[in-house]
This record gives structure tokens, C-alpha cells and sequence, in this order.
């Protein structure tokens, strides 16, 4: 092979690598949310309630899941009203250290943190706008957020179990 066709060979191997990379680019791009339009996430409540077990009796609510990266990084971003039995549960593909912000977010809200087995591993408040980090006393897999004081008004506490199918059929690679 000569320079020249050296040349147009290795070009044509270059676009090709980067053609092949320009779907997967742009499908990750697409996931992202556009966070510059102030419009909160519009994902459809979930059928199945999710339901958690305490000392007081199964409180039951209405959630949205939050289980790709785009979701997650949006979550309630931007919302302005949540009904005392509405939530968003982040489903996470293995447990491990999280943290989360209040950016953006308007609404202040109980962040749970929620092991593998569906139990609350810690409860912790977020502040509207603030950009501190909010991070369990241990690794979790999931995080359900709820209004602000709806934790204690229902007497959900730490050990407390939580049902639904996001929780009890997630795979288990930890």
C-alpha cells in the first residue's frame, strides 16, 4: 500500500470508528434532560403504589420512577407541588455510596435512602436550591423523595420496609 492509499485507508477507518460512536453519543445526549428550560420532568405515575410498612401501618403512595441517568439527574427539579402521598423512587443498579443536590429544586423535600432488601437505611431533608450534598450514613440502591415532613407526619423511620415492584425485582449484582 502506498502513502496515498495509506492516507484514504486510514481516513476511511477514522470515520468509521467515528461514525460508529455518533449513535451511541447522540442516544446519551438525548437521555440527558435539558436542564436550561426551567420545565420540570413529566414522568407517568407509576401502577403500582409503592407501599411502606411501619409501626403505625402501611402507608401507600403514588409514585414516578426515576431508573435512567437522565431521570435521576432531573428528578423534581423545577416542581412546585407535591401531594402528601406522591413521590419519585430513584432506582439505582447496584447499592453504593450516593449523594444528592437540592439545585433547582423549589420544593423541599424527605430524601430516603432504601438498602437493597426494601429497608430504610437513612432519612435526610433537602432544602430548596441548595447545592450542599445530601448523602446517606451508608451505600444504598434506592432513594424515594417525598414532600418535606412527610416522613415524620406518617412516622416512617429508619429499619421501616418498603414494597414495590422497582424494589423486589431488581436485579441483584451487588
Amino acid at each position: 500500500m502506498n502513502f496515498k492509499n495509506g492516507l484514504v485507508a486510514g481516513a476511511l477507518s477514522a470515520f468509521a470508528v467515528l461514525g460508529g460512536l455518533a449513535a451511541p453519543m447522540a442516544q446519551v445526549w438525548a437521555q440527558q434532560p435539558a436542564l436550561s428550560d426551567n420545565s420540570p420532568m413529566d414522568l407517568p405515575a407509576d401502577p403500582a403504589p409503592l407501599v411502606i410498612q411501619t409501626q403505625n401501618g402501611d402507608k401507600s403512595f403514588t409514585i414516578e420512577i426515576a431508573d435512567e441517568a437522565g431521570e435521576r439527574a432531573m428528578g423534581l427539579m423545577y416542581r412546585t407541588d407535591l401531594s402528601d402521598d406522591e413521590g419519585m423512587l430513584f432506582v439505582f443498579g447496584q447499592t453504593q455510596p450516593l449523594s444528592f443536590w437540592m439545585k433547582n429544586t423549589p420544593l423541599p423535600l424527605d430524601l430516603i435512602f432504601i438498602g437493597r432488601d426494601g429497608r430504610i437505611r437513612d432519612i435526610k431533608q433537602g432544602q430548596p436550591f441548595s447545592e450542599a450534598p445530601i448523602s446517606p450514613s451508608e451505600p444504598a440502591r434506592f432513594v424515594l423523595e417525598l414532600k418535606a415532613g412527610t416522613a415524620d407526619k406518617n412516622g416512617i423511620k429508619r429499619g421501616d420496609l418498603l414494597r414495590h415492584p422497582a424494589i423486589q425485582q431488581a436485579p441483584n449484582p451487588d
